[in-house]
């Protein structure tokens, strides 16, 4: 095949599979009332039905990062989808809450394989002067995915039953595994060791963490089942961080971090996906709760926000290449902790929709010039053979940040409000978004020191391997080219 060929296929095949899996993470939350009825579920069994999925997923994001660099990326790339695509068909069949819980888990598994390679593989197709729009494109087709979870999952419910949700996928999944393992073109990382003491303290690590944070609001923060495993899943990460200074190849170079590029992307994916997935989580259920829509209704109703990526985040994409990440980055923050501030300042059980849609836009579109942007910046902060890593540990920054997000805010809602009354949801919701606002608005803070476009450059690369477009005079080159000559210098 022509270099034109295998991008457009490469391009095609990893936004059809993060699509598949961004769907997923969102279509389940509309069919948990019926799944309750029909599999006679407790609320424990509903919470892990979404959990088990977050768990794994979260989890082991790094470790498919890892894998695909030791295995091949394209090998674990198509391991990750058939385990996706076999856990929604074993959810589809499941005739318990448990086995649902185990297909979900599944799921989870495949999911945080595939999530990472699809960036590593993508980014390695396509020149860099074009990266920005090929990660802004990808970029609005996981978006597309997220806008339709709610409303598909909502119609699916409605119109057949809870069990397509997980149908749905698996003609994805068949029909891309024999064009995946066709057209895709192998790699693998810079080595072909694979760092087992780093990957055991990293992934029970965030194990301990995650588990800590779904099952604070049902057990209580301060008890041994929460604090304990979130405690130690901390200091194994400590041991993380201590092995991975000193062996000689690392999963995660620690060096990354001393790039402020890096750290300051990292610091601002974590607080907007605190404020973003916590906000939403509980705007879902105002509608449908408070306001008595239907789900199809209610992912209706959420579309002028959820929708924006698919608008807005190609055109981010393309800018991020010709003006970096910062002024897109820092312009998002601000637009999604106004839009949050503001649906926080007018919910009241009897809000008119209109009344909301301003906010949705402007927090829709903040988004929006998030994503792409910070993707390009993660991994343009890196040697090319090293992107897979940087994903993993972005992906896995992000989702962390989720999880925390959605338990802190339903403490903070159940703390001052409730389920009891329409007033009290409201309450508790809008006290819930005011620290989602917040959170976003640090995470705008954080976006200002990230540099500018000319000085972000990977460690250890000449000015003759500088992506196109970037600057190669003045002082930041000077700067640079010292650098270059230091593979371990700071950046």
């Amino acid at each position: 095949m022509s270099t034109r060929a295998v991008t457009i296929w490469t391009f095609i095949v990893t936004s059809l599979a993060v699509f598949m899996v961004s769907l997923d993470n969102l279509v389940v939350t509309t069919a948990l009332p019926v799944i309750k009825a029909d599999l006679g579920a407790s609320l424990q069994g509903l919470e892990w039905t979404v959990n088990a999925y977050t768990l794994t997923f979260a989890v082991l994001l790094l470790t498919g990062a890892a894998l695909g660099d030791r295995f091949g990326r394209k090998r674990m790339f198509l391991a990750g989808l058939a385990l996706f695509t076999l856990g929604s068909a074993l959810a589809a069949l499941a005739p318990s809450i448990e086995a649902l819980i185990a297909a979900r888990a599944l799921q989870g598994v495949g999911g945080a394989i595939v999530t990472p390679l699809t960036l590593t593989i993508l980014s390695a197709a396509v020149p860099p002067a074009r990266r920005g729009l090929a990660l802004g494109i990808w970029g609005g087709v996981s978006g597309l995915a997220v806008a339709l979870g709610p409303v598909v999952g909502g119609a699916v419910v409605e119109g057949l039953s809870w069990q397509w949700i997980f149908w749905i996928n698996v003609p994805f999944g068949v029909v891309l595994l024999p064009i995946a393992w066709r057209r895709l073109t192998e790699s693998t990382g810079p080595n072909r060791s694979l760092d087992l003491p780093g990957l055991g303290f990293a992934s029970i690590g965030l194990l301990g963490i995650v588990w800590g944070l779904v099952r604070g609001n049902e057990h209580g923060w301060t008890s041994l089942g929460v604090a304990g495993p979130i405690v130690a899943g901390m200091v194994l990460l400590g041991a993380f961080v201590w092995w991975e200074l000193r062996t000689p190849e690392p999963m995660v170079p620690m060096r990354f971090f001393r790039k402020r590029a890096f750290s300051a992307a990292n610091v601002t994916s974590l607080l907007m996906s605190f404020g973003m997935f916590g906000s939403i989580f509980l705007l879902a259920q105002f509608f449908q709760v408070v306001q008595g829509y239907s789900p199809l209704e209610a992912g209706l109703r959420t579309l002028p926000w959820t929708a924006m990526p698919i608008l807005v985040a190609p055109i981010a994409g393309m800018l991020s290449d010709r003006i970096g990440a910062r002024p897109l980055v820092v312009a998002g923050m601000a637009l999604m902790a106004a839009g949050l501030a503001w649906i926080a300042a007018v919910t009241s059980p009897t809000v008119a929709y209109g009344s909301l849609v301003p906010a949705f836009v402007m927090a829709g579109v903040g988004m929006s010039l998030y994503f792409a942007p910070i993707a390009n910046l993660v991994l343009s902060t890196v040697l090319r053979k090293e992107e897979g890593k940087a994903s993993g540990v972005n992906n896995t920054v992000r989702e962390v940040g989720g999880v925390f997000g959605v338990a802190v805010l339903a403490s903070v809602f159940s703390a001052v409000g409730g389920y009891a009354s329409p007033q009290l949801f409201a309450d508790g919701m809008t006290a819930a978004v005011w620290v989602g606002a917040i959170a976003v608005a640090i995470a705008g803070v954080a976006a200002v020191a990230i540099p500018p476009r000319q000085d972000v450059v990977p460690d250890s690369v000449s000015l003759l391997e500088r992506p196109e477009g970037g600057r190669t005079d003045g002082p930041a080159a000077s700067a640079d080219a010292a650098v270059a000559c230091e593979p371990d210098a700071a950046a």
